[in-house]
């Protein structure tokens, strides 16, 4: 990458985030005023040890206890005030970078609710949490130490620089000269790093979201016996981890090894010329004692810049991540002047809907002309890929049309508020999701704050309250990850009866009965049939048999809607829904 560039972008990516100091500038003020005592602290020392070893050499008689016991004084006092700036910049200090930390995680929990399912369609899961855990915790030690390193280091240079100047300028001048050398040499390997920072942290998400899947897989695995091809492909992934960490401690060594070789020509530069120009008279013992404590400051602070170098890049590299998410587009808003949905009926009509992915164009649906009237069932059959699924999240602007428009009782969806129209719609879905906690939490999840007796009757009314009340805590069960301790079809009447809880208007049915078994099919479907009644519903079936009473059938293809009638009327035109349904219809009959 071009250095230049590479600069440019990273100043960009520190003035996007000085903004996030503004709720704490008193805060970080202090801090900074708490790193300048210290540091004022440390300078002092030396001095004072010049100030007392030059009267030991040159005026013995002048150093009297009295004399000794104030400097003391002053030591211990410099000493408390150190102690107590150092409290306050370790703690407080601290403090302010987790609030940064805990208003960015917000920030970007927040973003990512707004995103559409087209960026999680491109986005792994486990390296989103790696962003929003591990690398803001990389942002909060950025945000603090930062700005008091830079600032602890500053005073200490140009104190020393300025102290050591009214001692003797030419030596000091000597002294200073590997400064730049040292920048340079610091630049250099800084540069190097940058890449490799980058790339650890991106191999820690894919790290992330290889166990994720592994383990959330974890009876697939088993029952295929491929425990042995996860660790392979683990240990793939963990070997290319080792192998950019080994790269960058290389480099971390290199900038260690050129610190401490201009360490020691700093150290030799004082000896050499301190010595010249103490016996030419122009530096007294004491001078040259104070200019090796001072170097050893000096070089202290630039150590301490060292090794704060890996945690600025991994700062900045958590820094860089985190924008990368927030400054993904939020596709899918409310529309300047949007109003909310008022539903009367529930009438959708779809005119001349099209709808292709942003990302490689593919063209999913085209020229779709819908009339669907208030209460109907519309059920959708068709080969994988026809685009049925898409159609109906297309109602709820989970993706939004890219020709055409969507219409609730004659109110265009992307003219109405988000929350307005996805409150008016209920789905059920043939991979059920639930959340870890209880079957209580989860039906609740419906109607956040619903009763205990509403819960149960929407229960009963999902044909799930016999099944719950057997379990060993009844409604306060818990349900294990992704409800892991339930069956297909118990999962499925949970789903349900959230759905009753919600009582939408508009329904959609996303092949719900497709993976269950013969007698838990024939229970969910009841309780599906229930659910539609009164309610605009659309159902996407693979089975057929369950679609028969639909009040319309519409076959999609490649084509769009291909044929479109009651069941009787597609089976007399002998056409593509006859084929389909001679094909998959006797699988459960």
């Amino acid at each position: 990458m071009d250095p230049t560039s590479s600069n440019k972008r990273q100043k960009g990516l520190v003035r996007r985030f000085l903004p996030y100091f503004g709720k704490y500038k008193a805060v970080l003020v202090f801090d900074l005023f708490c790193a300048a005592l210290t540091t004022l602290c440390e300078l002092t020392l030396p001095l004072l040890v010049r100030y007392v070893t030059d009267l030991g050499i040159n005026n013995l008689a002048g150093l009297t206890l009295e004399l000794v016991l104030k400097i003391g004084a002053l030591y211990l006092f410099l000493c408390l005030v150190d102690a107590g700036a150092t409290f306050f910049r370790a703690s407080i200090g601290h403090i302010m970078g987790a609030k940064m930390e805990t208003d960015m995680r917000s920030q970007l929990f927040a973003h990512l609710q707004k995103l559409s399912f087209q960026y999680f369609d491109n986005m792994k899961v486990g390296q989103i949490m790696s962003r929003i855990t591990s690398d803001l915790f990389d942002v909060t030690e950025f945000a603090h130490h930062c700005p008091e390193e830079i600032f602890m280091a500053g005073i200490k240079i140009i104190g020393a620089f300025v102290i050591l100047c009214g001692v003797n300028v030419p030596l000091t001048l000597i002294v200073f000269s590997v400064v730049p050398f040292m920048v340079l040499a610091a630049a250099y390997f800084n540069m190097k790093m940058r890449d490799q920072f980058r790339q650890q942290r991106a191999q820690i998400g894919e790290i992330n979201a290889q166990v994720e899947d592994s383990l959330l897989g974890v009876r697939v695995v088993k029952s295929f016996a491929n425990e042995g091809l996860e660790t392979e492909k683990f240990e793939k992934g963990n070997r290319l981890f080792y192998n950019i960490k080994r790269v960058r401690y290389y480099l971390m060594g290199g900038f260690e090894a050129s610190n401490r070789m201009f360490d020691g020509l700093m150290h030799f530069l004082v000896l050499l010329a301190g010595a010249l120009f103490m016996m030419n008279g122009s530096v007294r013992p004491a001078d040259l004692v104070a200019y090796m404590l001072y170097v050893g400051t000096l070089i202290t602070s630039i150590r301490q810049l060292v090794q704060f170098a890996e945690q600025f890049q991994q700062g900045m590299t958590g820094i860089e991540r985190f924008f990368q998410i927030l400054d993904a587009d939020v596709e899918i808003f409310d529309e300047p002047g949007a109003r909310p949905l008022s539903l009367k009926e529930g009438r959708v009509h779809f005119e001349h809907v099209g709808f292709s992915y942003a990302d490689d164009g593919t063209q999913v649906l085209s020229e779709i002309n819908l009339d669907v009237k208030p209460g109907q069932n519309v059920a959708l059959v068709g080969p994988s890929g026809s685009g049925k699924t898409t159609l109906c999240n297309l109602i709820p602007r989970f993706y939004n049309v890219t020709e055409g428009r969507i219409l609730i009782d004659g109110q265009d969806v992307r003219q109405v508020t988000l929350r307005s129209l996805r409150e008016q719609i209920g789905f059920v879905q043939q991979d059920v999701y639930l959340f870890s906690g209880t079957v209580f939490e989860n039906i609740q999840y419906g109607k956040p704050g619903a009763t205990r007796a509403q819960v149960e009757e929407a229960a009963r009314q999902a044909g799930a309250h016999g099944f719950i009340m057997g379990l060993s805590g009844g409604y306060d069960t818990y349900v294990g990850e992704r409800g892991v301790k339930l069956s297909g079809g118990q999962k499925q009447r949970i789903s349900i009866a959230r759905a009753f809880l919600k009582n939408p208007p508009i329904l959609i049915l996303d092949e719900a009965t497709s993976a269950l078994d013969n007698e838990s099919e024939k229970i969910v479907q009841e309780s599906l049939e229930k659910l539609s009644q009164g309610r605009t519903t659309f159902t996407i079936a693979h089975r057929l048999s369950t679609i028969r009473n639909a009040t319309v059938i519409l076959v999609l293809t490649e084509k769009g809607i291909e044929e479109k009638g009651t069941h009787e009327e597609l089976m007399e035109k002998r056409g593509t829904y006859y084929h389909l349904y001679n094909t998959y219809s006797g699988e459960k009959e």
